[in-house]
């Protein structure tokens, strides 16, 4: 139920976009932030920017070719979204959020029941991580699935 409280703490105005990160969450995530890597040249992007470029993308559904020309470019928010998302950054940022705000709201860190209906069921039963991983990603066309091989096309070129 909505209380004056939680509006207020939900609260967004303020901010540029609804889904920019607050000082308050910024200093919660920021130390989940890898390092910059040892060596070569110094990084000289502005890491909240592209988070809340990420946010923007996530939360809006827009393509990454139309994200505000006041956020990082596509190919650098783009970049460090692929990037945290294999070595795992965003699912700590994530779980770090998530409980800040569940102890914020007087309860437990995490849950203590949930509700699982059937399809969620099924879809984890079929390994539904892979699967929703292959939905997101561009298809691949095999020179198997093309019907044509390589020696095919060099020939007839």
């Amino acid at each position: 139920m909505w209380t004056p409280e939680h509006r207020h703490a939900a609260e967004r105005r303020g901010l540029r976009y609804p889904s920019d990160l607050t000082d308050a969450e910024w200093v919660l995530v920021e130390p989940a932030i890898p390092p910059a890597k040892r060596g070569g040249r110094p990084r000289d992007v502005n890491l909240r920017e592209v988070l809340n470029a990420i946010f923007y993308v996530l939360s809006t559904g827009c393509q990454w070719q139309a994200l505000p020309k006041d956020l990082p470019p596509k190919s650098t928010a783009h970049y460090y979204f692929m990037l945290w998302d294999w070595d795992g950054t965003l699912e700590r940022i994530h779980q770090m959020l998530y409980v800040a705000m569940r102890e914020r709201e007087g309860r437990e860190a995490s849950p203590t029941a949930a509700i699982i209906d059937s399809q969620s069921a099924k879809a984890a039963q079929k390994g539904a991580l892979r699967s929703t991983r292959r939905v997101t990603m561009r298809a691949r066309r095999s020179r198997a699935a093309n019907g044509t091989s390589s020696s095919t096309r060099s020939a007839s070129c």
